[in-house]
């Protein structure tokens, strides 16, 4: 990533002061600070950084009418709250504000790197997610297989398309956001999903809602582990499940996504488990 130009505002001295020798020693290059709303449209004028760390509490302004100004004279420079306060309204009106990451007082040196970094990586860290996460989640679902039902699965040709697909009868869906935002499917037939639960349970589901809750959990299991392996080689990802949403029934449909998606038909013991997974840049996520 290429060197950053940031500009500190924030009314305290000693605050300015343990913030740029935090940001120093991150190798960040800081080119500027402001206590003022009049000094912060000057200074971000005379410097151009690209990126600006906030304080919220401004004096004769706050940090959101500070942020509306230095966007009003570059659309395109990143800002990050670095405050003292925290709580949901904030955080809510500092999204509206389109601001880039917010970290609360005292600052820890690693989590306002990572923010920062995370608020000024490009297209890059698509580029490093798509080449390396279909070889997690591959992973992640051998691993899990085998430690329920101790099976290992075997795998035909991976494939890249976003056509509308028939589904086998059940589609787990997980969602999944972060720098990227993106989505997981496993689908299989009932037949093949009834086999995987009691394998699991060791012993007969009771019913069907048994077999699509285990089936959830499953699901969910593989992609949490996925994503926190994917956070393990870059922390920038920011990956986090959402929980699992289960379609089933007959004609059902894998609908043709937006996403660049990859995708495998897994040959287990209990029958084809087909898993699909894709992701997109997601600029507004950071919290």
């Amino acid at each position: 990533m290429k060197n950053v130009k940031i500009v500190i505002v924030d009314d305290s001295p000693f605050s300015i002061s343990i913030l740029r020798d935090i940001l120093a020693e991150k190798e960040f290059e800081v080119v500027g600070q402001a206590s003022s709303l009049e000094e912060t449209i000057k200074v971000v004028k005379e410097t151009k950084p690209d990126l600006v760390t906030m304080d919220m509490t401004i004096p004769g302004t706050d940090g959101l009418e500070c942020t509306r100004a230095i966007h009003k004279i570059d659309a395109n420079i990143k800002v990050v709250v670095v405050s003292s306060m925290k709580d949901d309204e904030i955080v809510k009106k500092a999204k509206v504000n389109k601001v880039a990451g917010y970290v609360q007082k005292p600052v820890d040196p690693d989590e306002i790197a990572t923010v920062i970094n995370r608020a000024m990586a490009g297209d890059d860290l698509l580029l490093e997610l798509q080449e390396i996460y279909f070889d997690v989640f591959k992973e992640s679902f051998s691993n899990n297989l085998n430690r329920i039902t101790k099976t290992i699965p075997t795998y035909g040709e991976m494939g890249q398309s976003n056509d509308t697909e028939n589904s086998r009868g059940i589609s787990i869906v997980i969602g999944i956001i972060g720098k990227c935002s993106g989505r997981m499917i496993l689908d299989l037939s009932h037949e093949t999903a009834k086999k995987l639960a009691e394998a699991a349970l060791k012993r007969e589901v009771k019913n069907m809602d048994e077999c699509l809750a285990m089936l959830g959990e499953f699901t969910n299991i593989i992609g949490g582990n996925a994503c926190s392996i994917l956070n393990r080689k870059n922390k920038i990802f920011g990956l986090r499940v959402a929980p699992p949403t289960i379609f089933h029934g007959e004609s059902l449909k894998i609908s043709k996504s937006m996403l660049r998606t990859t995708s495998v038909l897994g040959e287990t013991s209990f029958g084809e488990m087909y898993l699909n997974v894709g992701f997109e840049r997601d600029e507004e996520e950071w919290m």
